[in-house]
């Protein structure tokens, strides 16, 4: 049985966190020793290129992977309870109800045979001892509050009837309904344009900061990050590199990796006259990583230290680690690539 957490507790504690599939030739390593945690109230934003591990560590807090081609090893607690060791109908319980998801894609995520406030009404009914006339002004009090034009006819139309940024927020509405703890937000924003982008941001920001929220965020997006994020974890090779406080992490990057994302940014990040910065070649293979630094083959400032051991964690200050032999060395001056601008995987 689950002990009440303290108040002073982080909300969500995961502690050397593995997640392996099993159901290819070769096992993929897609997580490698995460720890996290994240306050009552606070939002953490888990940034890096795809690959990286980051919405397979948001789906675990689900336990969304098959489980037949799944090994998960580690540690995930919400509110004090013992995610990976919860029954079926403990995780049925669970989820919707402690820990919800906005997922990238709402036209896959939303059942397109059943008008959206249908299934609001049958998230809440499946959680709470309501009636269903109480279920109906539930959800229609959750499509004003996500800001939907007409609320009442937009209960009646199928999700495929929505235009992308107004099912968005219908499945943010979805996820609120049953009033969970913790929010899980895996790039709620990647599919939509520039404008409806900064809506959606500024509406999870609010809506976080109104209901107490525990939030966290996946993005390519560093400017994402900081207009919605209090704390950021950068992964890389399924291990979170660097982690801090938004301010600091962004004012004074210290893991290679993290500054070639900041320099690889469109925005703010070039000089006149010359090009966008890019990160030379590819993420590593999660079924073959090597014995090292995950990084250390793209790193100008790798040695064969990098090449040969895992770096450990290490404090830059009390609210900043870094993972990197080589924090403490000075960014070289170094050339920019002569590949081309398209050929990268970091994020714009």
């Amino acid at each position: 049985m689950n002990s009440p957490q303290p108040a002073s507790a982080p909300l969500v504690q995961i502690e050397d966190l593995c997640v392996t599939f099993t159901g290819g030739k070769l096992p993929v390593q897609a997580v490698s020793g995460v720890t996290l945690n994240v306050a009552r109230g606070q939002v953490m934003a888990l940034i890096g290129e795809s690959g990286s591990g980051k919405s397979v560590t948001l789906r675990t807090l689900l336990r969304l992977h098959t489980e037949r081609r799944t090994q998960m090893r580690g540690k995930v607690l919400v509110d004090g309870r013992d995610v990976l060791a919860l029954s079926p109908r403990e995780l049925n319980d669970y989820r919707g109800k402690t820990t919800s998801m906005i997922f990238q894609e709402p036209l896959l995520a939303l059942d397109p045979v059943y008008p959206l406030g249908q299934q609001i009404v049958e998230a809440i009914r499946r959680h709470e001892p309501v009636s269903r006339a109480e279920a109906e002004r539930r959800a229609l009090a959750l499509f004003e509050q996500v800001r939907i034009p007409s609320p009442a006819r937009r209960l009646l139309a199928y999700p495929h009837e929505m235009s992308g940024g107004m099912r968005q927020r219908a499945m943010i509405a979805l996820a609120l309904a049953c009033k969970p703890q913790v929010l899980l937000a895996d790039e709620p924003t990647t599919a939509l344009d520039a404008t409806v982008q900064i809506q959606i941001l500024l509406l999870l920001r609010e809506l976080q900061r109104e209901l107490g929220l525990s939030v966290i965020f996946v993005t390519h997006d560093i400017g994402a990050a900081v207009e919605v994020a209090d704390r950021v974890a950068v992964m890389y090779g399924g291990r979170i590199v660097e982690e801090g406080s938004v301010r600091e992490l962004i004012r004074a990057p210290r893991h290679p990796y993290t500054q070639a994302l900041l320099g690889s940014r469109s925005h703010g990040a070039m000089v006149p006259g010359q090009r966008l910065q890019t990160i030379s070649g590819s993420p590593p293979d999660l079924a073959r990583l090597p014995p090292g630094c995950s990084f250390a083959e793209r790193c100008p400032r790798a040695s064969d230290l990098c090449r040969s051991s895992q770096p450990p964690v290490e404090a830059v200050s009390a609210d900043h680690a870094v993972r990197c032999f080589q924090w403490q060395v000075p960014e070289r001056d170094t050339a920019p690539s002569e590949q081309p601008v398209g050929d990268t995987h970091a994020p714009a």
